[in-house]
């Protein structure tokens, strides 16, 4: 249980709660950028634990949630089609589409299974040569090298009936998006460890100087929030805006090169729209020219497949954490893990589900009542 029992002690925790109240000395804003970060305050009550004006604003670092809704709809038509085997892992099955979900489709006679790594898929393709077998592909940083692997062992194995939908999304231009929004309240960043580990932290520095905003790189554990909030607002006391790598046992500063090597060669770059926020530019990857024959938007020709957003789901101002998901009338009532109206309800990472699991009393009183 290393990493795990060591960094929930209540004791210690207790501590680096008192140094934080001895710390702050006015209200501040900050934001925790991963969804795995939002469940970890939110089931432990951390955020309750801070000194008053002292704020945890969710942001958008949930990869289910982000996907966009056309992203959805281009997976259910390829998912209905004869032939066609559609691999996913499970949190994306009841994320809804403009009218369904894979749920349904599987419902309705698709080969839609879950797997647990894209080679999983790759696997598929090769025990159905007469099948088109398409793996899923979302997430951020953390998810893009075995994804990128994947697709780069089907072409070196010569496996023609893979293909992969891709929705890979950044986090630093999701960073700049939200602090040139005329509404953004977020005066400091605690960074997903996660992504770090990964692409390491040369892209924050810039991010941090031009901002003006601290961003410290933080872990999952109740003890590596509590952290990264300390160093956080220590730096904004003292009005200092730098970088600082509060996750060190996981993350150095030039990251993974083996990964980012893999990322180069199979990725490119790209305009990506995030669900509920709208188009972030070169925020996202694709399949680079090289390996564009395994894009399945292009296999499938689905590329024209546009959607609209829920007029009724407020998922998108939780993304931006413009509101927090008890705000919204829906919660709890009409939008619940088995009914969602968006993502944020359904992912594991979701904010709208680490309330309904760990908050739902405080959904809005005459939200309950209408809602029976």
């Amino acid at each position: 249980m290393k990493y795990l029992e060591e960094f929930s002690d209540p004791v210690l925790a207790g501590k680096l709660v008192e140094q934080i109240h001895a710390t702050v000395t006015k209200p501040w804003a900050m934001m925790e950028v991963c969804g795995g970060q939002t469940h970890t305050i939110v089931r432990h009550g951390i955020d309750q634990l801070l000194p008053d004006g002292v704020e945890m604003i969710h942001g958008p670092g949930c990869p289910v949630c982000v996907t966009p809704l056309e992203v959805i709809d281009k997976a259910l038509e390829i998912a209905a089609q004869p032939g066609v085997i559609f691999c996913s892992f499970g949190d994306m099955l009841r994320v809804p589409g403009s009218g369904r979900d894979l749920f349904r489709i599987k419902s309705e006679g698709g080969d839609v299974r879950v797997v647990y790594s894209p080679l999983d898929a790759l696997r598929v393709a090769q025990q159905n040569p007469d099948k088109e077998v398409v793996f899923f592909g979302i997430g951020f940083e953390t998810t893009a090298p075995p994804n990128a692997m994947t697709v780069y062992q089907a072409k070196k194995l010569g496996i023609p009936n893979f293909s992969l939908l891709v929705s890979h999304v950044r986090v630093p231009p999701a960073i700049e998006a939200i602090m040139q929004s005329p509404s953004c309240r977020v005066q400091g960043f605690l960074a997903a460890g996660h992504v770090c580990s990964v692409m390491g932290t040369s892209e924050y520095p810039e991010l941090a100087e031009r901002y003006g905003v601290p961003i410290v790189v933080t872990g999952f554990e109740p003890l590596d929030i509590l952290a990264g909030i300390l160093r956080t607002v220590s730096q904004l006391e003292k009005g200092e805006h730098v970088v600082e790598n509060a996750y060190q046992r996981a993350v150095r500063d030039e990251g993974n090169p083996a990964a980012k090597a893999m990322l180069a060669d199979v990725f490119e770059t790209t305009d990506r729209a995030w669900r509920g926020i709208g188009m972030i530019p070169r925020s996202g990857w694709r399949l680079s020219e090289r390996y564009r024959e395994y894009d399945a938007e292009y296999r499938f020709q689905v590329r024209d497949i546009v959607a609209e957003e829920s007029a009724v789901c407020r998922s998108g101002e939780v993304l931006q954490g413009l509101i927090k998901p008890h705000e919204c009338s829906a919660f709890g009532t009409v939008c619940t893990p088995r009914n969602p109206l968006g993502a944020t309800m359904v992912s594991s990472e979701g904010a709208c589900a680490a309330y309904y699991l760990y908050r739902r009393l405080e959904a809005p009183a005459e939200a309950v009542t209408t809602g029976g």
